[in-house]
């Protein structure tokens, strides 16, 4: 059987979690979880806008 290379096993993802221990993180692994925190806040953000535009049609469909 042929050894698997490092290269060849799937990458894991980086993850944050609310709370962890940050000291055996490197400044790079601490700026990847900023820019993973700061695309979710996108992701929220947008999802929050899309619910009130939603919410805000509704509103003035029903009040007419």
């Amino acid at each position: 059987m042929a050894a698997i290379d490092d290269d060849d096993r799937p990458k894991k993802k980086t993850a944050h979690e609310i709370g962890q221990d940050l000291t055996l993180l490197s400044v790079a692994e601490l700026n990847d979880r900023i820019a993973l925190l700061r695309e979710e806040i996108a992701r929220l953000e947008a999802d929050i806008a899309k619910k009130q535009s939603s919410r805000s049609a509704a509103e003035s469909f029903f009040k007419s």
